[in-house]
């Protein structure tokens, strides 16, 4: 990415981001990384890098994660290696077998199904190879500890199985001595030791005579002379011979090995770049873990959409302080290409602008970001910033003439892959002259198709923010009851600088202020008090707002609470209503098997008679048990088509009254009353009935 001017990244402060990347970074790779880091202009790269700072930030939430040493730092080594004829010591050989163990670790954690779920991360190892055959070189010549095996080489073995024996055969005899030399009190009291290599006896200087060997030296105190046994001369002159032929092997040995392995020193190369590599995917995802960060959304176009963004850097401050960080939502796009952020000084402009010029340089950086994960970013070619007093002592320019000389090279090469950062816009001048060049700026960047964020105080450029195309308001919230800032962007309509209530607010007189007020052009003071109406306006809409929102979710639980009641009685509803028609499907299965037993019983008492007497009984009782349940069902039915149209009443029967006939469930017109007996006319025909029988009836209105 392009950056105007050169301190840009200090202007925006990304240089301290990378000192805390820096921090978390343990080896040399890693901190290389960290201390270089790129800003990317193609999609790909960025969008990798991020998934991979995600990927690694979710293992370390899941603690499912690899382990990659971070105490590799190989650069004299592999020099070395690459080097024709070298040796190598056991001790660099175990450190590169330790490393492609690691590497091997790594390639046995990335199953299947963690190559698709780390996909990310598989691609740092995904064009590489682990080669098992480094570590059983090493493993066959050198032990644990970095020494040269016994069985490194046949010759190497031999040479010290004699040694092993010699060694033996020299303690014996030196013991002899030994034992000899203290019963005749010529040993003092330290004994032995070995002086060029050689192990001597410790003898009294006045008794050096009585010794037969060579005298190797003496003490500083010259009262104890160093004698080797003349019986252990030809034993020691063997030992140091195959000690010398030791080292000779050994040496043959590790030059080989040095040689057998200088074969894989672009692959041991790689494999100090792959964890140094996962060193600095791991550094950045212990950043994000530091300042709450998410995986933001990339895209092709350019543009900014931020969603409960932070300042990184002003989000750690104040968590460790314990306070809350005021979260920033905004957005460019091609409808909204420029936002004009006025109000009051000390309110959080400067903030806002920094924030989005600093999130963006961490994401096109593969940086995880303090916002949601909604938050969406296009990509950028170049970021052009102009924040606080940039005069120039060394070129003899003023604040103005610095602001001039970068709007220039703004108009010249901003285009539609720019994003822009202007911290007062038309400060450090003449207000109706500044404002005036202002507008010019902001119209040229706007045919341009750049995008940027520009901080001012002027009246006219709050007034062409809202006419023109291309340009949005934003306005920082302030509390005028209070007169401090809220530090909250609102985005639509511009802002009030405050000026007189900030006055008030720090104790200047009111005659001053009154004064001051006198000398402001009456339409501009009645325009800055018009926004001030208009922003209080705003957040008390927006608190109603905030407040008919809260209701309206508290409503939305009540009826999705009454919807799941509701549906429970309905559920109950039908779970009774099943038992009841359990109930009647149960009282008609006892009824059918009651009614099979009783037919079976019948032909059973069938077959048993032959007399014709019993068999005509039985067929009546067949008749019986067959045709009294029909002529039930049928009554049953009738029943219920009278009580359709017909209700009872418990007034007593009297002449001319409908009553209904219980015997045969007719409906007729009481015509005659006869002591206990009535005549009920059925039609035309009179049909005479026990009173007893009938039931005074009315018909139903067919219209309730």
């Amino acid at each position: 990415m392009k950056l105007y001017p050169e301190s840009a990244p200090v202007q925006l402060e990304f240089d301290k981001v990378k000192a805390l990347l820096l921090e978390h970074a343990k080896t040399v790779i890693g901190k290389d990384r960290a201390g270089s880091l790129r800003i990317h202009t193609k999609k790909q790269f960025i969008e990798l890098e991020l998934r991979q700072s995600y990927q690694y930030f979710l293992l370390l939430g899941s603690g499912d994660g690899f382990s990659h040493d971070q105490g590799f730092n190989l650069k004299k080594e592999l020099k070395l290696l690459s080097i024709s004829g070298a040796l190598l010591t056991g001790d660099v050989f175990i450190l590169f077998k330790k490393l492609t163990e690691n590497i091997q670790s790594i390639f046995r954690w990335f199953d299947d199904e963690r190559q698709s779920t780390s996909s990310a991360l598989y691609e740092v190892i995904s064009n590489t190879r682990f080669e098992k055959k480094i570590i059983e070189e090493i493993s066959k010549v050198i032990d644990d500890i970095g020494t040269v095996r016994d069985n490194a080489s046949p010759e190497l073995a031999r040479i010290r199985t004699a040694l092993y024996r010699k060694r033996n055969e020299q303690r014996r005899s030196f013991d002899k001595i030994l034992s000899k030399l203290q019963k005749a009190g010529y040993i003092a009291d330290i004994e032995e030791s070995f002086l060029n290599g050689r192990r001597v006896l410790a003898i009294y200087a006045e008794q050096k005579r009585q010794v037969k060997g060579i005298l190797h030296g003496e003490s500083e105190t010259r009262r104890t002379s160093f004698i080797e046994p003349e019986e252990t001369i030809e034993i020691n002159n063997e030992i140091y011979s195959l000690e010398n032929d030791e080292r000779d092997e050994e040496y043959r040995v590790l030059k080989q090995l040095t040689a057998d392995i200088s074969v894989y020193h672009p692959l041991l190369k790689q494999y100090v770049d792959i964890l140094g590599e996962y060193d600095f995917i791991r550094a950045k995802a212990k950043l994000a873990q530091e300042m709450d960060a998410h995986m933001p959304k990339l895209n092709d176009d350019s543009g900014i959409h931020l969603v409960k963004a932070f300042h990184p850097l002003l989000f750690i401050y104040n968590k460790k302080l314990g306070k809350p960080v005021i979260p920033l939502n905004l957005t460019l796009d091609e409808r909204n290409r420029i936002l004009l952020i006025s109000g009051p000084n000390a309110g959080g402009k400067t903030v806002c602008l920094k924030t989005a010029g600093l999130l963006q340089m961490m994401v096109q950086a593969g940086l995880m970001v303090p916002a949601s994960s909604e938050s969406s970013f296009g990509i950028f070619r170049q970021l052009l910033i102009h924040i606080g007093d940039t005069q120039s002592i060394e070129f003899e320019l003023s604040t103005y003439s610095s602001h001039l000389k970068n709007m220039r090279f703004f108009m010249e090469e901003a285009n539609g892959r720019t994003l822009f950062f202007i911290d007062e816009l038309g400060s450090g001048s003449d207000p109706s002259l500044g404002g005036a060049f202002a507008e010019v700026f902001l119209e040229q960047l706007i045919r341009k198709h750049a995008f940027g964020i520009v901080t001012t105080h002027y009246l006219n450029l709050k007034v062409m923010a809202s006419k023109s195309p291309g340009i949005i308001n934003g306005a920082m919230a302030f509390d005028e009851k209070s007169l401090l800032p809220l530090y909250q962007l609102n985005i639509g309509k511009p802002g009030s600088s405050y000026t007189f209530s900030i006055a008030e607010r720090i104790g200047l007189s009111p005659q001053i202020i009154q004064r001051a007020r006198q000398l402001v052009d009456e339409d501009h003071f009645k325009l800055d008090k018009l926004l001030n109406k208009t922003e209080q306006d705003l957040r008390l809409i927006d608190k109603r707002e905030n407040e008919l929102q809260k209701l309206l979710k508290e409503n939305e639980v009540l009826k999705k609470s009454l919807i799941n009641q509701l549906e429970r009685e309905k559920h109950q509803q039908q779970v009774e209503l099943l038992k009841q028609q359990n109930m009647v499907s149960q009282d008609k299965i006892v009824y059918l098997k009651d009614m099979e037993r009783k037919l079976k019983q019948i032909v059973f008492d069938w077959r048993r008679t032959e007399k014709e007497d019993d068999r005509k009984v039985l067929m009546k009782n067949m008749q019986a048990l067959l045709f009294v349940q029909k002529d039930k069902q049928v009554k049953e039915k009738t029943k219920k088509k009278l009580d359709s149209k017909y209700k009872e009443v418990s007034s007593i029967p009297a002449i001319g009254n409908l009553v209904l006939m219980k015997q045969n469930n007719k409906i007729g017109v009481l015509a005659e009353i006869r002591g206990k007996k009535a005549i009920v006319n059925l039609g035309s025909m009179p049909l005479q009935v026990n009173l007893a029988d009938l039931t005074t009836v009315v018909e139903k209105d067919p219209n309730p």
